[in-house]
């Protein structure tokens, strides 16, 4: 009989070892050698004008934040992301009307200052009927077609051929207390999307990238408001990246509202990162992880320059 239970024990530690024991968590780590890929040019702020900035006015100094890479039909990065010109600490997201679009020169990825601005994309005279807002814009390619979801809510779909014109195909879904930083994976024969709301990061699906079902909540903050959240598949796991914003801030320059800090959480379910300790604390804002010719990277905003910067990752 005390065989029997011997056995019987195994077994059961054996079944939890199956079910638990194979999230092989690895933690990323970052080279701390940004290099500067992307400085935005001078432009016309298309308005419509506000308390800091003029319509029709050009301005040298835009600054750009939360952002995408995506490549093209030839191989080539694009990125799209939030982009204004210069205003003071009093309100330093004011004018987030339209979103920076920037391509590869043929220097690269690697190069220094290497992408290029495009025209801007999506100004509010191009999307009649929405709010003005249009940020954080996250860009995948399906069958031909470019898929572009912006914020903040509610959160809104676009859909080109070439990334240059856009068809705007209305509100996937919105929010009563804030939808915004949506990102995508596709998993599980499903497209996974996640983003912001309150202290919260959400989470929605979808099989054809206009149906969303209801949102599950993965991940909730007591400490910091999570930003531009991301998630990323490696051997089988899946990891959370999450900006961080204390809300600690002297308003001495702009730079101090682009806090730096990234918390990375481990998890054998896409779904549940819930009371999880970071495995790891990276320095970026805004972060996006991709991979270019199997080497990973994560990229940052405002910091350390201003544009878009990019480091090596490694998974040790």
């Amino acid at each position: 009989m005390k065989n029997v239970k011997i056995i019987a024990i195994n077994i059961i530690i054996l079944i939890t070892a199956c079910k638990y024991g194979n999230h092989k968590k690895q933690v990323p780590v970052q080279e701390n050698n940004f290099i500067w890929i992307y400085k935005p040019q001078g432009d016309i702020f298309p308005g419509p004008s506000t308390t800091q900035l003029e319509a029709g006015k050009y301005y040298d100094d835009w600054v750009p934040n939360d952002h995408t890479f995506v490549k093209d039909a030839e191989d080539i990065w694009h990125i799209f992301g939030i982009t204004h010109p210069v205003t003071t600490t009093e309100n330093v997201h004011e004018g987030e009307f339209l979103s920076f679009h920037a391509k590869a020169s043929e220097n690269g990825l690697l190069s220094d200052q290497g992408f290029i601005d495009l025209p801007k994309v999506l100004p509010p005279d191009d999307r009649p009927g929405e709010k003005l807002e249009n940020q954080a814009p996250f860009v995948i390619q399906k069958e031909g077609l470019y898929y572009m979801f912006y914020g903040p809510s509610p959160i809104r779909l676009a859909v080109s051929k070439d990334m240059l014109y856009w068809d705007l195909k209305g509100i996937l879904f919105s929010e009563e207390k804030g939808a915004r930083d949506p990102s995508l994976i596709f998993s599980n024969n499903k497209y996974h999307m996640i983003y912001c709301t309150e202290r919260k990061v959400a989470l929605r699906t979808s099989i054809d990238l206009y149906n969303w079902s209801e949102p599950t909540i993965i991940y909730e903050s007591s400490d910091f408001d999570p930003e531009s959240p991301s998630i990323v598949v490696k051997d089988k796991s899946f990891y959370l990246f999450v900006c961080s914003w204390d809300g600690i801030w002297d308003k001495k320059d702009i730079q101090g509202a682009y806090q730096y800090k990234t918390y990375v959480y481990s998890s054998k379910k896409i779904n549940d990162f819930q009371d999880r300790e970071p495995i790891t604390t990276l320095n970026a804002h805004a972060p996006e992880i991709f991979q270019h010719e199997d080497q990973w990277f994560i990229s940052s905003v405002e910091w350390p320059n201003r544009g878009i910067s990019i480091d090596r990752l490694s998974w040790e």
